[in-house]
């Protein structure tokens, strides 16, 4: 071969070569499209699988406090009745509104003078229980007929560690606690409840 040769050779073989490379280079565009299409889809069934699982775990707590509220309901009049509130009535899940605001109570405890707002959780944190000193600074104001009771807070729970009952309490809120198979008072002998 002659040098002339050799240079038109190399020379084609280049430009196949760069050809090549550009065929490829329009492979891997398609692979990163079908990736990028493949990763959009499996992130949006991923929110969707996990939007459901957080509605599940949602329900499942809120079943949870269900549970709670059925097995304080029956216990607060005894409890109470030891604290000498002479209970009257017992109201599930009080809900009502007034002049643009709300409030909605797990358990309202009644008698003719008094009535005490109960808030039950599966597991109460600090956060509930600031959350309920919000809705107690409310309940007056959304339940007028009510306007004349002394008002009295309660918190229950299956779990609650120390520092929250220790908190609760010095809110001056009841705080009710599993025990077994039944609900206890948990506050101390010196406790004196504050009314609202």
């Amino acid at each position: 071969m002659t040098p002339l040769e050799t240079s038109l050779l190399t020379r084609e073989d280049l430009w196949n070569m760069f050809q090549e490379t550009a065929h490829q280079f329009k492979e891997t565009d398609c692979r990163f499209k079908e990736t990028d299409r493949f990763l959009k889809e499996s992130r949006a069934e991923m929110d969707k699988v996990l939007k459901n699982l957080s509605k599940q775990l949602g329900d499942l707590g809120n079943r949870l406090g269900e549970f709670v509220e059925h097995m304080v309901a029956p216990a607060v009049v005894k409890l109470f009745q030891q604290q000498d509130i002479d209970v009257h009535a017992c109201h599930r899940e009080v809900e009502a509104n007034r002049e643009g605001e709300s409030v909605e109570i797990a358990l309202l405890v009644i008698n003719d003078g008094t009535m005490v707002a109960v808030e039950c959780k599966s597991k109460l944190k600090i956060e509930h229980v600031d959350e309920h000193l919000e809705r107690m600074e409310k309940i007056k104001r959304v339940l007028p007929l009510y306007k004349n009771h002394r008002l009295l807070g309660a918190v229950a729970s299956m779990v609650m560690n120390d520092n929250v009952k220790a908190y609760a309490q010095q809110q001056g809120f009841y705080v009710l606690c599993q025990n077994g198979e039944s609900i206890e008072l948990s506050n101390s002998p010196t406790f004196t409840p504050r009314a609202w």
